[in-house]
């Protein structure tokens, strides 16, 4: 465990962290506006300091302007208009309320779908109200602790293992970094199981034969994710499509509960008690802990901070407790009302519960497919980047055959391994539970009590370290407990339907 460290000592380890903020692999030979490695490189080489946020940062930051806050967030990862690690407050254009969006439309994406049969199924009414409602708190604290430290040494710190490299030197920066690229690769792979799922119940309306089975349509969705991949060549390119997936987004949203409704009105008496033997309950229980943290939590904190205007937290503080309170009320709405009208029978992917007009249910399927197509790239764009640094792009238009080759196949790469996993392991909960485990757990709660224990060490109370302390050793212990109990829900799981399950 990491030990707690005094302020100055923690400067004299900035010179490490600083010159990996530097050397960053991901913070040149890319740029999302066109610029090759090659000039990207020469152009970093000679703008420093007050040069690179006034010259280059400023040309780049005019050119996406246009483009939505979350496009910013991501490119936080490997811009190189954040190659020094900070911004200035000229470059920083996002009002609260719009940060407060992005966080909100984080939380209610397709992954809403899944909750009433994941978590709901396996608590039951109290513990699923209580832990949504608890957990929630805890999210909004952990969050509110690491927006508090969002400036540090003099500097903003817009990515969280810039903020790691700080205050502990390299090995938690690289740790950070691995932490964030697992949590979103178990995102993404969330993401392929929902669209998979999506394709299937689209066919299962218009045919009965049960012909194109799961891993099938998995296969499918990942194919048409890397088709989308290949056709955007940087976050910038998205613009209208992150309209478009909000608009989407209300749909399957809107549809999942009012026929959610609708069936709840009109089926008798439910069943909701727990299934499962003692022990399985226990261990259900266990996992469903995990995915209630991942239901609110990307990781990203840092680099959704890093848009938003002076005052940095303040601001922040005001994005968070939206998000927290009318933010995640239609997770709720989507989350009780499916459980409320199905009860213990409620499938992992709600829609698949609903009885309605075919068109209906076909269009909320479809915005359902769309809507993952659009937000896995949005999520996957981290690891794009850092591919694309690590095996360098070609001179020219990003449509050139050379560029469009390279996507092609690192790229395509990538989602095939992505997509492997979804369809051999198709048990979405599941992978909620391992992800909230491995990553949330570590990221928002272990790793942001410590850092606010370290940066605010001088100024806090003996209770509070004690509390702060507490935090870290629970969360630490619940985080381990957790990752068993998913491992062994995946493991039974893969028993009891088989590899490449067609659920």
């Amino acid at each position: 465990m990491m030990a707690a460290i005094d302020v100055p000592e923690v400067n004299g380890r900035y010179q490490e962290g600083a010159a990996i903020e530097a050397s960053d692999d991901t913070a040149h030979k890319i740029s999302h506006e066109g610029l090759n490695p090659e000039q990207d490189n020469h152009q970093s080489m000679q703008l420093t300091g007050e040069n690179v946020s006034n010259g280059f940062s400023s040309q780049i930051f005019s050119n996406t302007k246009q483009t939505m806050c979350f496009v910013r967030v991501l490119k936080s990862w490997s811009s190189t208009w954040y190659r020094s690690g900070s911004r200035s407050d000229e470059e920083i254009s996002d009002p609260w309320y719009q940060v407060a969006f992005v966080l909100t439309t984080g939380v209610n994406s397709a992954y809403v779908l899944g909750y009433s049969g994941s978590i709901m199924v396996s608590l039951g009414w109290l513990g699923g109200i209580l832990g949504l409602v608890l957990a929630a708190a805890v999210s909004l604290h952990a969050n509110t602790l690491l927006a508090h430290i969002h400036e540090v040494g003099g500097k903003r710190r817009i990515r969280y293992r810039d903020l790691a490299g700080y205050l502990y030197g390299r090995k938690m920066y690289r740790l950070t970094w691995a932490l964030q690229y697992v949590n979103l690769f178990m995102i993404n792979t969330g993401y392929i199981i929902l669209a998979g799922q999506a394709l299937k119940a689209i066919c299962v309306l218009y045919r009965d034969d049960n012909a194109l089975k799961l891993p099938y349509c998995i296969a499918i969705a990942g194919f048409v994710c890397a088709l989308f991949a290949f056709g955007i060549p940087h976050l910038s390119a998205l613009r209208i499509w992150l309209g478009v997936s909000t608009f989407l987004c209300l749909i399957f949203i809107i549809v999942a509960f009012v026929l959610s409704l609708k069936d709840g009105l009109s089926t008798p008496a439910r069943d909701y008690s727990i299934p499962g033997s003692h022990v399985s309950k226990i261990f259900t229980t266990i996992g469903s802990v995990a995915s209630l943290v991942f239901a609110y939590n990307t990781g990203m904190l840092p680099e959704i901070q890093a848009t938003i205007k002076p005052p940095v937290i303040k601001n922040m503080d005001k994005a968070l407790w939206f998000q927290f309170t009318v933010g995640v009320l239609p997770l709720y709405a989507v989350t009780f009302m499916g459980y409320w009208a199905y009860g213990s029978s409620t499938s992992a992917y709600l829609l698949n519960s609903v009885n309605g007009p075919t068109w209906v249910k076909a269009m909320a399927n479809i915005a359902a497919f769309l809507h993952t197509v659009i937000a896995l790239h949005i999520f996957a764009s981290p690891m794009y980047e850092y591919l694309d640094t690590e095996y360098g792009r070609g001179k020219g238009s990003a449509f050139s055959f050379h560029n469009v080759s390279f996507r092609v196949l690192v790229r395509g790469g990538y989602l095939t391994v992505n997509t492997f996993v979804a369809a051999l392991l198709p048990f979405l909960g599941d992978f909620m539970s391992l992800t909230g485990a491995l990553s949330v757990f570590p990221l928002t709660f272990v790793l942001a009590n410590h850092m606010f224990l370290t940066v605010k060490k001088k100024q806090l109370s003996a209770f509070r370290k004690v509390c702060h302390w507490l935090n870290i050793v629970g969360f630490s212990c619940l985080a381990v407990v957790a990752a068993v109990a998913a491992l062994r829900l995946i493991v039974v799981d893969s028993k009891t339907y088989h590899l490449f399950a067609d659920l």
